[in-house]
This record gives structure tokens, C-alpha cells and sequence, in this order.
């Protein structure tokens, strides 16, 4: 999601102006839309023009609706907005009622009375994650090359080179040059801190060599002045999740959200392990924990939060919601993210508990 514009104080009126850029985006907007809110869009309606009164033409406009409902169809992706107009036209009286359809890559303004916190958030969390990565990881195994761009609680898988199965050595260097396109194109050390290039044995060491002399070839500054946030890592298993518990990687991220989820979730397994009534996991016991406000961090898979489901992503952003209101965190993690898939093994959904509550039922069920 992109913000064009945004006035807004929390619980202070303000407006923001939005892109959505995702589908996923139109559920962020659905959820962040409130009966009272007023959103200004881009619409057609059907009037009947003075030179054509026995037919009906439509006429593009741009109407302020004060929002009375809206549906959310996920089918299309899109946001359907039923309100009364705010401002008179030649078209459209004050008053009468109008449906704008929010979509992909239309723009519209959303003005609210109060920001709360928790619109706040949504919004901070949607914007957040169309920004830039934080470190880069380039992972080279057997015949091919992956890269990743992590940051923002998303782990993306940008590109993937495939190398030719010929062993000459001509066909290494294409492999490289394909690399090193790839780098170029992903990697923006205006917004990245480090690159990281991962491999088992010296493949990880010959392509470094390789980037910065055809940067040094080609003059491009950028790569050369930033050669030293080029770092290399072993990784014998080929595995994103080895390179990511590396401490010293995990270092070059520390104030990442990535690292901060990847953290939560360590001592949420600690804590399962060694003291269990201060960590909880499954719906059961997880809205139980919120019910008695004892919830301190909410960890949940996107799986959940984001899911297709209408019932059961309202379900789980409620919980969301609610844990963030009375002061707790919330991490999402994606699919790509090197804890989701142990946290889906614990039904999705878990909690660090601000104090123990050894009496939770087990429940494993969502």
C-alpha cells in the first residue's frame, strides 16, 4: 500500500490519500473503514445529459461519500463504499446516496474525525510493508542462485537464476553475469544495510570477487563505495533459515523486525519449554490468555491474519486488535519467514504471557 498523503495525529481528525497495490491491500482498507468516515474517489453514475434526455450516459466524477457501509468482495479484490454525497454537482444532489468500488492502483482519500490507535497501526503495518528491505541474501547452492530481501516482518524471494547444467566454464560466468544482473536490479543500498552472500565452500567468495570487479568495470559507484556491507556467510545446508540464526547476520539486523520476530519467537519456544505457564499457543487458550489481558506479545502466522476466509481473519484481527488495545505487541509472520513454519506447527497462533497462567487448557484445534 502506498501513501500519497497523509494529515493525521493520533485521535486527532486528519486524511490520508492511498494506492492500494496488493489485493491484500483492499482487505487493509475494508477493515480501516469506519460508518461515519468520509472517502473521496474516482466514479462514474448514470444521469441523463440535457442533449440526450431520452437516454442515460455515465459521467466520471469525483465524489466525497460519508460512509453509512461498505462490503468487502474477495473474489475481485474490491471495496465497495455506500454513503450519502458530501458536496452537491451538477450530477449528484447533497445527500443521495452513492456506492464508490475502491480497487487495485486507484487512488481515493479517506478522512476520519479520530485516528485512533489501532487505524493508526493498521495503516503504519500496510505501509511498512510495500517499503524497502533491510538486508539482502544472496543463497547459491547446486546449480542455482536465490535472492531474498528481508525486512519490514516479510521475508520475499525476489528471483531465482537457474545455472545451465554444462560444466565449462564459460557457462559459470553466465551464471555469475545472471547473478550479478539480479543484484543490481534488487539491491538498493539507499534503503539496505547489508548484503549477504551465503554458500557452502568458495563459490560465495568467487562471486563476490566477481561483483565488485564488473562493478568496477562498469563504474558503478554504488556497488564499489558500498563494498564493504558485501559480507559472505557459509551455509552448508543451503538453508535462508541457517543464514538468518547466524548471530553475526542477525547482528547486521538487530533493529529489524525480522530479528525482533525471530527473537520473540525463541523466547517463546524457551519459555514453552522451561516455564509454560507465562507462554500459551491454539485459539482456546491464546483468546482465554486475552480475555484476562495477560497477553504481553501476540505471535501469529500470515496464514491467520491475512487469511481468505472472511470469519476467520475478522476472528483473528479482532484478537489483534484487542491485544494491541490494552498495550500488548503484535507480529505477523509471513510465509516466507524463517520461524512460520514451527509457529504454524503451534496451531498458528501463540502468546507471551505477561504472567503465568498454568491453568490454560490445551487446544489445538482453529
Amino acid at each position: 500500500m502506498k501513501l500519497l498523503d497523509k494529515n493525521l495525529a493520533l485521535n486527532q481528525p486528519g486524511t490520508v490519500k492511498i494506492i492500494p497495490e496488493e489485493p491484500d491491500d483492499l482487505w487493509v482498507v475494508y477493515n480501516l473503514i469506519a460508518n461515519g468516515d468520509i472517502v473521496t474517489a474516482d466514479t462514474t453514475r448514470k444521469v441523463h445529459l440535457e442533449s440526450t434526455k431520452s437516454t442515460a450516459s455515465r459521467v466520471k466524477l469525483t465524489i466525497p461519500v460519508k460512509v453509512t457501509s461498505l462490503d468487502f468482495y474477495k473474489d475481485s479484490s474490491t471495496v465497495r463504499v455506500q454513503g450519502r454525497n458530501m458536496e452537491a454537482n451538477q450530477y449528484v444532489a447533497a445527500g443521495s446516496f452513492h456506492t464508490l468500488t475502491l480497487e487495485k492502483n486507484k487512488d481515493f482519500e479517506l478522512s476520519k474525525k479520530i485516528w485512533d490507535l489501532n487505524a493508526v497501526t493498521v495503516l503504519s503495518e500496510a505501509s511498512e510493508r510495500s517499503s524497502e528491505a533491510d538486508l539482502a541474501v544472496i543463497l547459491i547452492q547446486e546449480g542455482q542462485a536465490e535472492f531474498y530481501l528481508v525486512g519490514n516482518g516479510s521475508t520475499t524471494l525476489y528471483s531465482k537464476i537457474e545455472a545451465s547444467k554444462t560444466k565449462k566454464k564459460s557457462t559459470s560466468n553466465v551464471f555469475f553475469q545472471d547473478m550479478f544482473n539480479a543484484f543490481v536490479k534488487h539491491v538498493d543500498f539507499s534503503t539496505i544495510k547489508s548484503a549477504m552472500i551465503a554458500s557452502a565452500g568458495s563459490t560465495k567468495d568467487e562471486f563476490r570477487r566477481f561483483l565488485l570487479s564488473e562493478a568496477k568495470r562498469l563504474k558503478m559507484k554504488t556497488i564499489e563505495d558500498n563494498k564493504s556491507r558485501i559480507v559472505v556467510a557459509g551455509c552448508n545446508k543451503g538453508d535462508l533459515k541457517e543464514v538468518l540464526n547466524d548471530n553475526g547476520v542477525m547482528n547486521m539486523i538487530k533493529d529489524s523486525k525480522v530479528v525482533m520476530e525471530i527473537r520473540a519467537f525463541r523466547e517463546l519456544w524457551d519459555l514453552l519449554d522451561s516455564n509454560s505457564g507465562r507462554a500459551c499457543y491454539g485459539p482456546k487458550d491464546v483468546e482465554a490468555a486475552q480475555e484476562m489481558a495477560a497477553i504481553e506479545t501476540l505471535l501469529i502466522t500470515d496464514d491467520l491474519y491475512r487469511s481468505s476466509e472472511i470469519k476467520t481473519r475478522d476472528k483473528f484481527m479482532n484478537l489483534a486488535k484487542s491485544v494491541r488495545k490494552g498495550g500488548g505487541k503484535v507480529l505477523v509472520y509471513s510465509a516466507m519467514h524463517v520461524s512460520a513454519q514451527q509457529l504454524a506447527q503451534l496451531t498458528g497462533v501463540a502468546a507471551i504471557l505477561r504472567f503465568p497462567l498454568p491453568d490454560l487448557d490445551d487446544d489445538v484445534d482453529v
